[in-house]
């Protein structure tokens, strides 16, 4: 058991410091300095473990802060008919049994799960016990601090707070068990990663019990959640000895891990199937242009679908949400005076609205999946000027195919602004309007400038990069904190305006000179 568990700890261990030193490989400014035979350098190597041994900590920590911050704490801040300490608990019950279902730990085909018991041949009970019971202990220990803290804030008693880990322990072993028994009597392996379509069902009725009981003033008693949660322990601490007991992991293991390859390579196919019928295939699409321009036409006419059918989507959707706004204020007229309000400090807000609109990675896949993908086989496409003169080509493509719901959205928030009471200062109008079209330009210039210079795509298509993806959850969480800022329009407008000139500039000096370098197929 012992050597059981030091291997398996080793080879997570050597996988993700692996993935660390590969990661810091592929950043631009830092691979230069980096040795070739990086994988044999002591020093990176013990400087990897250090990250990956933080890593580790913070996993268990962070994630459950967040959690519960952002998914209890923070949507049950939207309800204020009902007492805080049952909605706490109301929500906790819900998402509990959803993570019972969909986080099972036990039945999630990781990559060091096949490397370990298919590859290396490893005890297949023993290491399921180890890594299981290990990511039990990680889920009390990890959420214990932070229910208490948050408990006691809510204002529940400590010892329910106390309770409340090892309520989602005990109902996550006793899902697990339930699986073990039910893959004794027909052979049927649950796979998280591939729920059925009536346990989809399941999970969304769940989430409406969770957030939407509370939307009409309903949540669990405290005596039913408390009796819910005692229930789960003590049927946890009795099923866990299925798990222990359980002899067929090998066996159970073959066939998910044998799912989840067959589930990756139908992903892919679909994916390049849905590709193909995206693109038109209609012969007479032909252009007048010439160079690079006649190639750019040629891919906007020919997929339209991908680029301009969802925009025009978002635009309508957008035009409808206004309507019902001024139809509300005709038939509501208090609702006139909250809005004003709302407008007059919720500006940064947008950011994170025309964050979620922008099409900018759909447009960067369509090119590299249906264009870039084969002509960066030649060298001339990679020339510093044509790199400029394309990306300046297609930078005008995606940024009029965004422009369209943005120009919905600022109009519309500038006649909301002035049908709900206006404001002292006229150019707050005009600066709403500009602010929210630099706003889509600049995610407009970022996703395709992040593409050109850090290309993250292999020649199977898949995502190769691990700065691009950093770069994409640095954006992400950057936009999701801007909602919580409120400025004034006037403020927030001005810099919003600035910040997007400054950076379209920016990108175009760092594409001139780096992305002949960097825009290059990945291997």
């Amino acid at each position: 058991m012992n050597k059981t568990l030091q291997i398996s700890f080793s080879l997570k261990n050597t996988y993700r410091v692996n993935s660390i030193l590969y990661s810091l490989k592929q950043i631009p400014l830092i691979k230069k300095l980096l040795p070739q035979a990086l994988y044999k350098v002591r020093g990176l190597k013990i400087f990897a473990n250090i990250l990956s041994v933080i890593w580790e900590v913070v996993s268990a920590f962070l994630g459950k802060f967040l959690y519960l911050i952002i998914m209890v704490i923070g949507i049950g801040a939207l309800y204020e008919t009902v007492p805080k300490n049952q909605l706490f608990l109301h929500i906790i019950v819900f998402l509990t049994i959803i993570g019972a279902f969909t986080n099972t730990y036990m039945f999630n085909p990781t990559r060091d799960k096949y490397y370990a018991m298919v590859l290396m041949r490893m005890n297949a009970k023993e290491y399921t016990l180890i890594n299981y019971g290990y990511s039990i202990l990680k889920v009390i220990i990890g959420f214990l601090p932070f229910t208490i803290l948050l408990g006691l804030n809510q204002g529940i008693p400590l010892w329910q707070c106390i309770l409340i880990p090892f309520f989602i322990a005990g109902l996550k072993i006793t899902l697990a068990s339930t699986s073990l028994y039910h893959y004794e009597k027909t052979g049927e392996v649950n796979n998280e990663n591939k729920l059925q379509k009536f346990a989809w069902i399941g999970l969304i009725l769940l989430l409406a019990a969770a957030y939407g009981l509370p939307a009409v003033g309903f949540v669990l008693p405290n005596i039913v959640v408390l009796v819910v949660m005692i229930i789960s322990i003590l049927t946890g601490i009795i099923t866990a000895r299925k798990i222990i007991c359980f002899s067929n992991y090998r066996e159970m293991y073959q066939i998910i891990l044998a799912q989840s390859m067959d589930q990756v390579d139908q992903a892919k196919k679909v994916v390049r199937e849905q590709s193909y019928k995206t693109i038109s295939t209609d012969t007479g699409i032909t252009s007048q242009r010439k160079g690079f321009e006649y190639l750019n036409e040629l891919f906007i006419k020919r997929h339209q679908k991908i680029l301009w059918k969802s925009s025009r989507r978002i635009a309508v959707i957008c035009l409808c949400i206004l309507l019902g706004m001024l139809l509300g204020f005709y038939l509501v007229p208090e609702m006139k005076q909250r809005t004003n309000e709302v407008l007059m400090t919720f500006l940064p807000y947008f950011v994170f609205i025309m964050y979620a609109i922008n099409r900018g990675t759909g447009f960067t896949r369509a090119l590299f999946m249906n264009c870039d993908h084969s002509l960066l086989t030649y060298s001339f496409y990679k020339q510093p000027k044509f790199v400029l003169k394309l990306f300046q080509i297609r930078l005008r493509e995606i940024v009029k195919i965004n422009l369209l719901p943005a120009m919905i959205i600022g109009i519309g928030l500038a006649i909301l602004l002035y049908v709900s009471g206006g404001t002292d200062n006229p150019l707050n109008y005009g600066i709403l309007i500009v602010s929210i079209l630099c706003m889509s330009m600049f995610f407009s210039v970022h996703y395709l400038t992040i593409y050109y210079l850090l290309q993250p795509y292999n020649i199977s298509t898949e995502i190769k990069s691990g700065t691009y993806q950093l770069v994409l959850s640095v954006t992400y969480l950057v936009c999701f904190f801007m909602m919580q800022l409120k400025l004034p329009i006037f403020l927030f407008g001005l810099m919003a305006i600035a910040f997007c000139v400054v950076y379209c500039i920016i990108a175009c000096i760092l594409i001139y000179r780096f992305a002949p370098k960097t825009f290059r197929l990945r291997t």
